[in-house]
């Protein structure tokens, strides 16, 4: 058996820090350094670019940091495996090489692709989540550098896990170890003390990005570089396991993985190990995401201050529906959002107000752009007192919508493109299961009936961890403690959740329990309609979503508090 493998990740999204790749090289030791650069929004914004340059597609952000850290690479020995070839892999690949020639540092590219499929009428992008095997057999042929489009974001630690130890396609366990070890490693300082709900404890100010010491049977350490901030303990690593999933069968295009299996223990400052991982076969089909314009939106954002706010709010409200009532092209979707950010008595004018937010969708460009900015401009001096917006009405925008399906897998080629230009088709399991939900497991043991209890936040007893799966919002809650968990087990039903968080009183809501990790995870079907790119809601990606159930009110015992 072979040492560790460590890998680490140097981007959790397209945009991320520009200096993590140098910082991942000089920080310590790594084998391989993965990037994340996709997540549905980009695949909108890479196909928009695509259309206007043929030639893009792309991430170019990791080309301008391999300019500073190709050599550096090189002389450490470190393999870089990313998906930031996103729409065009062969041409960011192309792009690589001539980077190599020109700052004269060698480089063995190698390109997975495959992913990429026939667009139905209207649709911008079409793409099937693709597993690790393609970036195997890649690494297998002795490339520096692989680029693909779409992956699924574990496949980035997957593939390089499987060529390290040589994993054959049936070793379930060990990829399903190295499927929750990527999960946590995808959205790089989220599992080092990035939007960790209790950050207060800790220094985040800057944190390091993590890295895993991924073991022979599929076992790892999650770590980060000595010296650099953040942290990386039990909590962070299940609010990150815990992100964007959902039950206990967490699929993928090389194997399923048993969350419900999955240990977490404290090995030392910083280091969480791992350990207990199930894996079974893969499902006979593959995820695919697909993207399209879906038209176009506006908003306009009213500021009210002083006194009689709710009359204020109610007066240009009736005037505007008023105003769009009477226009030629009424906006299909007309959606109002009060927010009371105001406080009596206040010190500046600022504090002093409170915002009434109204956010326009069409499929034509003019009822969303000509017909509000009129509506709202024209009522610049006949409206409320103080009368203002945050910004000048301007002319609408498109808005996204992404739409996920799944396909037969053997619909899908998978192809390594080798750094000698060689094409390796890429086989797809042999062994397949239906994915079906995964057992209930017991609860623990309710707490005794009885006791004294305090009206207070969720979240003085739990951390939670939220996110967007197209339109569905995810939501994951843990406890810090045995005693939390057998309270929380027995308290946060779907009907509780109902009733703290209303907007999704109407709404379809799984829960799935997963003791191991003393955690609930919740599905909120539907909540962000079309998905983050239509930005259908306030908080379009619920990346908040858990704080606000953190923050609501329910009577706890007081011995928990």
């Amino acid at each position: 058996m072979r040492r560790p493998l460590r890998v680490g990740n140097a981007s959790g999204f397209y945009g991320d820090r520009f200096d993590a790749m140098r910082e991942m090289l000089t920080g310590g030791p790594l084998d391989v350094l993965t990037g994340d650069y996709l997540a549905e929004l980009t695949m909108l914004i890479l196909g928009r670019d695509r259309l206007k340059d043929a030639r893009l597609g792309y991430a170019k952000t990791f080309l301008r940091q391999l300019e500073e850290c190709l050599a550096l690479a090189g002389e450490r020995g470190v393999k870089i495996v990313a998906n930031a070839g996103g729409l065009n892999p062969a041409g960011l690949a192309d792009a690589v090489r001539e980077l190599a020639v020109r700052v004269g540092v060698p480089a063995r590219v190698a390109i997975v692709e495959g992913d990429a499929l026939p667009l139905p009428p209207g649709a911008l992008t079409a793409n099937a989540y693709l597993g690790g095997a393609g970036i195997t057999a890649c690494l297998a042929a002795g490339a520096d550098v692989v680029v693909t489009g779409r992956v699924t974001d574990a496949a980035l630690v997957t593939g390089p896990a499987a060529w390290w130890h040589g994993w054959g396609p049936e070793e379930y366990d060990a990829l399903a170890g190295a499927v929750v070890a990527g999960h946590v490693l995808e959205c790089g300082t989220q599992a080092t003390g990035g939007n960790y709900s209790f950050f207060r404890d800790h220094d985040v100010r800057r944190p390091g990005f993590p890295l895993a010491e991924i073991r022979a049977d599929g076992s790892s350490v999650i770590s980060k570089h000595p010296g650099t901030g953040g942290v990386v303990d039990v909590g962070s690593v299940t609010a990150q396991l815990l992100y964007e999933t959902g039950g206990a069968r967490y699929a993928g295009p090389d194997v399923t993985a048993r969350l419900d299996t999955v240990r977490l223990a404290h090995e030392g400052p910083d280091r969480v190990l791992i350990s207990g991982v199930r894996g079974e076969a893969p499902p006979p089909t593959l995820k695919v995401g697909r993207t399209r314009v879906g038209g176009w939106r506006n908003e306009v954002v009213f500021v009210l201050t002083g006194l009689d706010i709710d009359a204020k709010a109610a007066l240009v409200r009736e005037q505007v529906e008023d105003a769009l009532g009477r226009a030629e092209s009424r906006p299909r979707h007309v959606k109002w959002e009060f927010a009371r950010t105001d406080r009596a008595d206040a010190d500046t004018e600022e504090t002093a107000s409170a915002l009434l937010r109204l956010v326009v969708r069409d499929a034509d460009p003019d009822a969303v752009g000509r017909t509000v900015s009129g509506a709202a401009v024209e009522l610049a001096l006949a409206s409320y007192p103080g009368f203002h917006v945050t910004a000048p009405p301007a002319k609408g925008t498109p808005y996204g919508v992404f739409e996920a399906d799944h396909i037969p897998a053997a619909e899908v080629a998978q192809v390594a493109v080798l750094p000698d230009g060689v094409r390796k088709a890429v086989p797809h399991p042999v062994r397949t299961r239906l994915l079906e939900p995964a057992e209930e497991p017991p609860l623990p043991p309710a707490p005794p009936p009885g006791g004294p209890t305090r009206r207070a936040p969720l979240g003085l007893v739990a951390g939670a961890r939220s996110g967007d799966k197209g339109g569905d919002a995810n939501v994951g809650v843990w406890a810090r403690t045995d005693d939390a968990w057998a309270w929380l087990a027995h308290t946060l039903t779907t009907e509780k959740v109902r009733q703290l968080l209303p907007e999704c009183a109407g709404l379809a809501i799984e829960r799935h329990v997963l003791p191991n990790l003393r955690a609930l995870n919740f599905t909120l079907h539907g909540l962000l309609g079309e998905g983050v790119a239509s930005q259908a809601r306030f908080d379009p990606q619920a990346k908040a979503l858990g704080e606000w159930l953190r923050s609501r009110h329910l009577d706890i015992p007081e011995v928990l508090l």
